[in-house]
């Protein structure tokens, strides 16, 4: 399954596509995706998002995200503004420990898709993914936990829409 909103709009990934991880748990992300995710380098982040789902960002927008992040955590650390936030900063310190990966899209768009993430997508070599243009990244999904993404979400496309286009 496909479509063709990959070319509505160059500046953002759009699209719908089924994949299938081979036999070493690659995943052959569409051209028209991948080559706007490396426009600017093959540097990529692979990050956990949510139960079956798992995100592609560009490195270098991802990392200053995170480094200002980080910034804005430490100084609030650094002025003890966190006394009573310990819990929080340690749930905070295992997933950032966990959610992410640096990695690089190989020749032809393929990414190998490391074990843990795999685990946390519910895949195995030989399974089917969707792999879906989230207009500022790539998600790849387990198709189940798209279709329940779809079915839960669609009813509201028409109100999202006209409230990110006003």
């Amino acid at each position: 399954m496909s479509s063709d909103t990959t070319t509505s709009n160059p500046d953002l990934l759009l699209g719908e596509f089924r994949r299938t991880l081979d036999e070493r748990s690659r995943l052959s992300i569409p051209l028209e995706l991948a080559q706007r995710l490396t426009s600017t380098s093959t540097r990529c982040v692979l990050a956990k998002e949510r139960p079956g789902a798992l995100s592609l960002w560009q490195h270098d927008p991802w990392q200053k995200q995170l480094a200002d992040g980080l910034d804005w955590v430490s100084n609030k650390l650094d002025a003890g503004k966190m006394g009573q936030q310990v819990d929080d900063l340690q749930q905070l310190g295992r997933l950032l420990s966990s959610r992410h990966c640096h990695l690089q899209l190989m020749g032809r768009g393929r990414l190998l898709i490391p074990e843990g993430f795999r685990e946390f997508l519910g895949v195995t070599a030989g399974d089917p993914v969707m792999v879906v243009g989230a207009a500022v990244c790539v998600e790849i999904w387990h198709p189940e936990a798209w279709l329940e993404y779809l079915r839960a979400e669609m009813p509201g496309f028409r109100h999202l829409f006209g409230e990110l286009a006003k």
